[in-house]
């Protein structure tokens, strides 16, 4: 072979594999905006990945993830979808409930949108068998199982006079919060002081107005903004000698005394997976809105025995997770 044909047959086998990684689409971009923060959702978004991997997806190899955190403050919301639609991400994965998913959909109507939301959270989808627009997702409905929990803290101070509930006035289904919790309270004669925090110093006010009215007990309801001080609600029930149920799991890990909710990592991990399916040519609007099916009831046992809480053999029977 002469020289100069075994010189250009080189150069085009040089140029060959650049000219078809030029050809290669686009890597795909996931919008993930969350109500919560990070240090307090390393576990649910862990839950994520797993999702997507079990879609075939991985972060930085098929597929980038662009993170946006709202810290518990839901007047940066808006601000954070925007964002994300002028990014113009392949679609948008808008957890910690109602108020992310809300905050998407008012933000796009045309990207798809994978959320966790309540069901009474009015504008988001036609039906939970066939939501109809680019809404789907996941339909966490531990603020429906305030009533219930106010029963098992009931079961925990039998003698308490006062139960004290704490509310968030910013969380969009808190009216019908409100009203099962005092509807519930009326069924059992339990007299109930509501106390509501949206900010951190309304977080103060509400903890300075629980002692205050002298309550006994504590509710704390479903809430994103709560999530994200649940240190600091856990250290509060503690310091105050206050037996206290919450809606999910990681409150009873951070020391609180009982919690009965949903699985919320197992929420983020089906959202991963319609988030993959979406990716793949899935359409939101032929997506059944999946429904909690697993729910957990977890006791603090140390805790317990902190306060001087006894807890019946008959609850612990039927506990998920006992923490000694």
């Amino acid at each position: 072979m002469k020289r100069r044909a075994f010189i250009t047959l080189l150069g085009g086998m040089t140029v060959w594999p650049l000219a078809a990684l030029a050809q290669q689409p686009p890597m795909p971009v996931i919008g993930f905006m969350s109500s919560r923060s990070p240090e307090d959702s390393a576990h649910l978004l862990e839950a994520f990945h797993r999702g997507l991997r079990e879609g075939g997806f991985l972060d930085g190899e098929n597929v980038a993830i662009e993170l946006r955190w709202a810290r518990g403050d839901y007047s940066r919301l808006p601000t954070l979808a925007t964002d994300l639609v002028s990014r113009r991400v392949n679609v948008i994965s808008a957890l910690g409930g109602p108020p992310s998913a809300l905050a998407a959909k008012r933000a796009t109507s045309t990207i798809p949108i994978v959320s966790s939301f309540s069901a009474d959270t009015t504008g988001l989808v036609e039906s939970f068998n066939r939501p109809g627009g680019n809404v789907t997702g996941f339909a966490v409905e531990t603020d429906l199982m305030d009533p219930k929990r106010l029963g098992l803290l009931r079961d925990l101070a039998p003698g308490v006079l006062l139960f004290g509930a704490l509310v968030n006035p910013n969380y969009p289904p808190v009216m019908r919060q409100l009203q099962q919790l005092e509807d519930a309270a009326r069924a059992i004669n339990q007299r109930l002081f509501i106390a509501k925090a949206s900010t951190d110093p309304e977080l103060d006010a509400a903890f300075a107005s629980l002692k205050r009215e002298g309550a006994g007990a504590l509710l704390v309801a479903a809430d994103a903004y709560f999530d994200t001080r649940r240190e600091r609600i856990v250290g509060f029930s503690a310091q105050q000698r206050l037996p206290a149920i919450y809606h999910f799991r990681e409150y009873t890990v951070a020391g609180g005394l009982l919690s009965y909710g949903v699985s919320i990592t197992e929420a983020y991990r089906q959202c991963g997976v319609y988030t993959a399916k979406i990716l793949k040519g899935a359409k939101p609007a032929e997506l059944p809105v999946l429904q909690s099916t697993k729910f957990e009831l977890v006791i603090n046992l140390k805790t317990a025995k902190a306060l001087g809480v006894k807890i019946s053999d008959d609850l612990l029977s039927l506990a998920d997770e006992v923490i000694e």
